[in-house]
């Protein structure tokens, strides 16, 4: 059960958010395993993410689950502000400080006020850039390389397996947990990355070239910037 917190804005929330919609946003504490909604409700809150996890899922080909979004500092299921109802469910995977917006008031005041509405469209153009980065990661072929592009782009290079351990990170990978099982004992043997008691680390001396994807999108960077 989620219990009422100071509704205190996290400072980026503040931020964003008009003035006037600061007093219709309520902060809580969710216990890890809770769910903010489910498939097929429909969608009344925005939530915002400051402190703990939160995942976005939904059964894949096979019945497996798929993570369709982590998220440790940010909004979560932006694009539902304009669905009729959610197509996935939100799932608390790490004890969460979570702050929700109605999302009635949230429609008005981005229709009104066209300062926030720009900068809502600069927050889900970082969101794009993101979803960008999953797709350039699922199209390779190696499980050594999607892991690696992960801890390569990821705050810190390392994965924080409290939250879900290494089964939901095979489920964001789109691998099964035995395969990055033993990926990842291959790639500690090997120095690429280290286990630490509640982390996945990568190593970046021990792998100077990043995975593949990363290092075409650092080239890519290179050349637009020669003369």
């Amino acid at each position: 059960m989620d219990t009422a917190v100071p509704d205190t804005l996290p400072d980026t929330l503040a931020e964003l958010l008009p003035t006037p919609l600061h007093a219709q946003c309520r902060t809580m504490s969710v216990a890890r395993g809770e769910r903010l909604f489910h498939t097929g409700a429909v969608p009344e809150w925005m939530f915002f993410v400051a402190a703990g996890e939160v995942v976005l899922e939904r059964p894949g080909v096979g019945g497996a689950l798929l993570v369709l979004q982590r998220q440790r500092q940010g909004f979560v299921a932006e694009a539902s502000l304009q669905s009729a109802r959610y197509h996935c469910d939100a799932r608390v995977t790490l004890s969460a400080r979570i702050t929700r917006i109605p999302a009635a008031a949230l429609r008005a005041a981005l229709a009104a006020d066209a300062a926030f509405a720009l900068r809502w469209i600069a927050m889900l153009n970082g969101e794009l850039r993101r979803l960008r980065q999953q797709c350039e990661r699922l199209s390779l072929q190696r499980v050594q390389d999607r892991l690696l592009h992960w801890l390569a782009t990821a705050p810190g290079g390392r994965f924080e397996t409290a939250a879900g351990g290494l089964k939901s990170l095979a489920a964001e990978l789109g691998v099964s947990h035995e395969a990055l099982y033993r990926c990842v004992a291959r790639l500690e043997a090997s120095g690429q990355i280290r286990r630490e008691p509640a982390a996945v680390v990568w190593v970046r001396d021990a792998h100077p070239k990043p995975p593949t994807g990363v290092r075409r999108r650092t080239e890519c960077k290179k050349q637009e910037s020669s003369p």
